[in-house]
């Protein structure tokens, strides 16, 4: 079959492989749709990050992996002790790889595994293939009604959904959201899904601007033009935003954050941040506001997602921007994403058929 194998920096080639078998409590995939992530464009231009040099903990695998983490798809086939699905079903994956064995696990926070990995990233297959081999518990059935290019955008939503389930929210709520790429595009589409009463984006992006005020911001804002600080408390109406989402990661907006987020307010850290920063926790401390970190995702919050999908609150089909085939994952994605980013939100692969 067909994949899309990561070999490091730069390197990956549409190559053909062997088709693993479906074991026991497992459910074969035929994925339809496979979105292309940030953390894929950092494994191209300057990986191996997350994609294991030496064998994963939970898959073993070492690169050469296949990618696609954020994918939709069809079931064609089930194993032993499956009962509860049937092949042709529409379904998404939950790519979380965890132990179930350590304290995170047996706390209930799999989601921060100490040996955890995501399919797609870690080894264990991965969405940009012909057939995808995973645990029964990583299957989600999409509602009639929710086509499969569409599903492919629930594992970037449910980031979001995991983020915003991680502040007190309520819909009386001001929030300023730092950084217009998908993720942050995806908090704001969370937030009026919970019928938010302000929303305020910060990007820099002229493109992404228009993304944020088409997903429904009430305010967006270029940070090299207005004073987000100054300006986010008077549309607050009160001594800053409730809740701060911080999915830029860079250090400018880390003090954004905690000098704009109002007293005993909250701060969410969404980014992943690719080196030290410095920070006067002083900040926080005179106002007694919280600083929090969330990391990926739960089942829970996959089906919330889907849910909201299914209700009709969550619309997010214009984050599709470009959808392209597995040969052209490198020119026509990947490439694209890096180059023309201002065109994008979110390029799709379409791998298999059927998908509608």
């Amino acid at each position: 079959m067909r994949a899309a194998r990561y070999y490091g920096k730069e390197d990956i080639r549409i190559e053909d492989v062997e088709v693993e078998k479906c074991g026991e409590g497992q459910v074969r995939v035929a994925p339809s749709y496979v979105g292309i992530c940030g953390t894929d464009l950092h494994e191209y231009l300057g990986g191996p990050t997350f994609a294991p040099t030496k064998p994963h903990p939970i898959t073993h695998d070492t690169i050469p992996i296949t990618l696609g983490h954020e994918f939709s798809g069809i079931i064609s086939e089930v194993g032993p002790g499956v009962a509860s699905l049937t092949p042709g079903q529409h379904v998404v994956v939950q790519p979380t790889l965890y132990c179930g064995t350590c304290s995170a696990c047996t706390s209930g926070v799999e989601n921060v595994c100490y040996k955890g990995g995501f399919v797609g990233l870690s080894g264990g297959g991965g969405g940009l293939s012909d057939s995808v081999v995973v645990p029964k518990r990583a299957i989600l059935k999409l509602p009639d009604g929710i086509p499969l290019d569409v599903g492919a955008l629930v594992e970037p939503l449910s980031v979001a959904w995991h983020a915003i389930s991680a502040a007190p929210l309520t819909q009386d709520s001001t929030v300023l959201v730092l950084g217009g790429g998908p993720i942050g595009l995806a908090v704001v589409q969370c937030l009026v899904a919970l019928k938010t009463k302000k929303i305020i984006m910060s990007e820099v992006s002229k493109s992404r601007q228009r993304f944020a005020r088409e997903f429904g911001a009430h305010h967006v804002l270029d940070p090299k033009t207005y004073n987000l600080v100054a300006i986010s408390k008077e549309l607050s109406g009160s001594d800053g935003p409730d809740v701060v989402f911080d999915c830029a990661g860079v250090p400018a907006s880390i003090t954004t954050a905690c000098q704009a987020v109002r007293a005993r307010g909250t701060v969410v850290n969404v980014a992943i941040w690719e080196r030290e920063v410095l920070f006067q926790p002083n900040i926080l401390v005179f106002k007694e506001a919280k600083y929090t970190a969330v990391l990926g995702y739960q089942r829970k919050d996959f089906q919330a997602v889907i849910d909201h999908l299914a209700d009709g609150s969550l619309k997010p089909e214009k984050m599709i921007t470009s959808k392209i085939k597995l040969e052209s994952l490198v020119e026509g994605g990947i490439k694209a994403l890096i180059n023309d980013k201002e065109s994008h939100v979110k390029i799709l692969v379409e791998v298999g058929v059927g998908g509608k």
